[in-house]
């Protein structure tokens, strides 16, 4: 039999509702498996090691508490827990301890989810990178913000796993590291007890090593009840979108959306270019506008009593950029946004699915930048479902991912067609 740390979370939920397995067998293998690996990965902040041994034992004594019974997933620390540190990447924090969980680790442990521990993020989820490292090669990055969730998840090291998503944080690590990420439709996800960030574009998201997974996931966080991955009537529409900026792709990535492509259409969809509505060829700005002019606001605390601690490029990027951004530029933004999310809603009547890339390619060499966020702006400033499979692998060896999007609202649509895709791509 499989290692417990190797299965999915559904495998694991069916095999202890069998008596085939134990919670508690499955915190151990997931602890051995961050023994043996997690000084190369550094993928914690915070490890509850015998909390969470303690969690199952109790379930393994009770009755069956949900879908994700005896589960363990990692949360980002970001996100408020309430027996557990929860940092924000800040030394500012460093020995804060919430009074209570977020509404998502609430609803998780809800379900039976055990809570293994805090992974590591950067700084309030923004672009000063963690401790963390690549997995597959501790020279990369794993991306970010949720640099810690991905690599975990992506090193067997925890089964599930939430990040959070403003430009492109959920996304891109699910890419480099080689995982299935999710970025559901914005607010669909509870954000109450996770920091803010840019309020309007905040979104959390999860990872998983299944697409199973996410839709089980998903239910657990929405308190809605579990809708497994349907079989689609009929091949799916698929459009293509580059971008306005491939020319920042790397050969890998566009090469991951051109094979995609040339397979999906191969085994019966419709696959067609994407035609771009003029809102979209000004929404990297728009985005960035967005959370700029929000960082002043959302860290007035910070930036007024611990302003020396605040790393250099948060004082400059987030805190110095956004006080010089006024009302008006703020509401343009807005605005653009709003037509934006009209006109590509009004392009589903056509399409599916839209086909996109996550990232330019594999994970770059290095640790000092957490990778290019512009093929995540586009789809988190319009509120859009969106869903990282993984691929192929780059000229280093890497993970290179792709990106499905849907339709505001069709999150489990989206997943529908995804299972389709990965079926397709098999």
């Amino acid at each position: 039999m499989s290692a417990p740390n190797t299965l999915t979370a559904t495998e694991i939920a069916q095999r202890i509702d069998a008596g085939k397995l134990t919670a508690e067998a499955v915190v151990w293998a997931h602890l051995e498996r961050i023994d043996k690996r997690d000084a190369d990965v550094l993928a914690w902040s915070h490890l509850a090691r015998h909390a969470a041994l303690d969690r199952a034992r109790v379930l393994d004594r009770g009755p069956r508490q949900g879908l994700l019974h005896g589960v363990p997933m990692g949360v980002k620390d970001i996100i408020d827990s309430y027996d557990q540190p929860t940092t924000y990447g800040s030394p500012i924090y460093k020995a804060h301890q919430p009074l209570a969980d977020a509404a998502t680790v609430a609803l998780a442990r809800h379900a039976g989810a055990i809570l293994l521990g805090k992974t590591v993020t950067t700084e309030f989820a923004n672009r000063h990178p963690g401790k963390t490292r690549n997995p597959h090669n501790p020279a990369h990055t794993p991306g970010g913000s949720s640099s810690g969730s991905a690599a975990a998840v992506a090193d067997y090291q925890v089964v599930l796993a939430t990040g959070t998503q403003t430009g492109g944080s959920v996304i891109r690590p699910a890419a480099f590291c080689g995982v299935y990420g999710y970025k559901p439709t914005f607010g669909h996800f509870p954000v109450a007890g996770m920091k803010a960030n840019t309020e309007w574009l905040d979104t959390i998201g999860a990872y998983a090593r299944s697409l199973d997974d996410i839709a089980l996931f998903r239910a657990a966080l929405m308190a809605i009840p579990h809708r497994p991955i349907e079989t689609l009537d009929s091949p799916p529409r698929i459009a293509i979108c580059f971008t306005p900026h491939k020319d920042e792709m790397q050969p890998e990535g566009i090469a991951a959306i051109e094979d995609a492509a040339a397979k999906l259409r191969k085994a019966g969809a419709r696959v067609t270019e994407f035609e771009m509505p003029a809102e979209m060829f000004e929404m990297r700005d728009g985005q960035r506008l967005l959370s700029a002019f929000e960082g002043p606001r959302a860290s007035a605390d910070e930036a007024r009593r611990f302003f020396d601690l605040l790393s250099k490029s948060f004082q400059e990027d987030k805190i110095a950029a956004g006080r010089k951004l006024d009302y008006a530029a703020w509401v343009a933004a807005r605005r653009l946004g709003e037509r934006g999310r009209a006109a590509v809603d009004a392009k589903f009547a056509d399409i599916d699915a839209i086909l996109t890339a996550p990232s330019p390619g594999e994970a770059p060499l290095g640790l000092e930048r957490t990778g290019n966020a512009t093929f995540n702006l586009l789809w988190t400033y319009l509120w859009m479902p969106c869903v990282t499979l993984p691929f192929g692998r780059g000229p280093q060896g890497l993970p290179v991912g792709i990106q499905l999007v849907g339709r505001q609202h069709e999150d489990a649509r989206l997943l529908d067609i995804a299972g389709w895709v990965q079926g397709a791509l098999r």
